[in-house]
């Protein structure tokens, strides 16, 4: 399995860096991440969930509920940008497919504000939120 992580890691960043030479401001480098991490979390989310919660039980932070490891879909481009940890009821857990992020400034941007709401669903044109979730960890993809 590692051997299987670490290939997919190694073509998703080959792939990155060969669509950097291009200017534009969605590249085919930047396509290339977006689909990477939708691979990614789908193919190593149940081994970092279980990472994650094996840290929280050792220091004595880990919780009762249901968790899944889900990936952050950026409201608005449609493009997976990360990946979360999701938390609470398990028939609610359940539904979540996505984490939907919202991004705005605050204050004549003195504040940038993130959103982060569980959705029902990976398609931006048909998404609702699942009530009763919330965001235990924030899963940075390092490309």
């Amino acid at each position: 399995m590692k051997k299987r992580f670490i290939t997919g890691l190694l073509v998703v960043s080959l792939l990155g860096f060969a669509g950097t030479a291009t200017t534009s401001a969605f590249t085919l480098g930047s396509i290339v991440k977006i689909g990477g991490i939708g691979y990614l979390v789908s193919q190593f989310g149940d081994q970092l969930n279980s990472f994650l919660n094996s840290i929280l039980m050792k220091d004595g932070l880990g919780t009762d509920y249901a968790t899944k490891v889900v990936p952050i879909v950026s409201v608005g481009q449609g493009g997976y940008i990360g990946a979360v940890q999701v938390v609470g009821p398990t028939e609610q857990v359940a539904k979540v497919e996505s984490v939907g992020q919202i991004e705005s400034g605050f204050n004549g941007r003195m504040f940038r504000i993130k959103a982060l709401i569980p959705l029902d669903s990976k398609n931006p044109a048909n998404m609702t939120r699942v009530q009763g979730v919330g965001i235990s960890a924030i899963i940075d993809v390092n490309f």
